[in-house]
């Protein structure tokens, strides 16, 4: 079975550990992605400590922090501070015992002249080439945020996939709702991607319903994870233990469970 996590919370705990030792899935812990947690040391520190003091699975990933999160502005005191959360970040995952983190692509669709495309890619691959030499024990997964396409995310791929601990982190529903077909992102990411986000969504917005309840084709999504992303581990990215478990009965059915 492919290696499947959940998104924990302390709040319920005992019950997605509970999911966790039935399916035999991970957690991919979402605690740590606000500027106003990793602020707070002790609270940081507190939410680790609590976590850690439980039964956790084995595999465990992280989201990294996303808002504003920009290392390829023209802003250099933007660039130090988006430096500074990625580092709290990492940080956190670490203290954890997570195996990756996870950061966004951020590239804003609307802006698509090529002097802007170009900077992000050089900025970007200059990054994180840094981060992940620096940080060879973590690996770094670059999620489809707001991309239209994934032409920019599949040329990072390409340059950084010298790298072991780098991956591209394939969000399957925000790909759903973009200008290009799943099948076209999936030809052209599919060599770099390591890890996969899946929820589902009226194909208009974001919606991080539990997978079945929306409008996406999970049928070809099946022939994917058991195809050509066959080696990627999943997010069922949705919050609730109700809506983790039918995700999880739903995915069983379809055969990719």
């Amino acid at each position: 079975m492919k290696k499947t996590l959940i998104i924990p919370s302390l709040k319920r705990l005992d019950e997605h550990i509970s999911l966790a030792e039935e399916y035999g899935f991970g957690f991919e812990f979402n605690d740590f992605y606000t500027p106003a947690v990793l602020d707070d040391t002790d609270k940081t520190d507190r939410i680790i400590s609590e976590y850690r003091g439980s039964k956790l699975p084995s595999y465990l990933t992280s989201h990294g922090d996303f808002y504003d999160v920009l290392v390829f502005s023209a802003d250099k005191e933007i660039r130090r501070i988006s430096d500074m959360r990625i580092r709290q970040s990492i940080s956190a995952a670490e203290k954890i015992g997570a195996k990756a983190v996870v950061f966004h692509t951020n590239h804003y669709p609307f802006l698509c002249s090529p002097a802007y495309n170009k900077i992000w890619l050089d900025s970007n691959f200059n990054y994180w080439s840094g981060i992940l030499e620096e940080f060879p024990n973590m690996n770094i997964y670059i999620e489809n945020m707001f991309d239209d396409g994934p032409e920019l995310i599949s040329s990072l791929g390409e340059r950084l996939c010298k790298f072991d601990n780098f991956g591209v982190c394939f969000d399957y529903a925000h790909a759903a709702i973009s200008v290009t077909p799943l099948d076209k992102w999936v030809e052209r990411i599919a060599p770099f991607v390591k890890h996969l986000h899946i929820n589902d969504n009226d194909l208009k917005s974001d919606l991080h319903l539990a997978v079945g309840d929306g409008r996406i084709d999970w049928e070809q999504f099946a022939e994917y994870a058991n195809g050509c992303l066959s080696s990627a581990t999943m997010l069922i990215e949705t919050s609730s233990v109700e809506n983790q478990r039918r995700s999880a009965e739903f995915l069983a059915r379809i055969g990719v469970l």
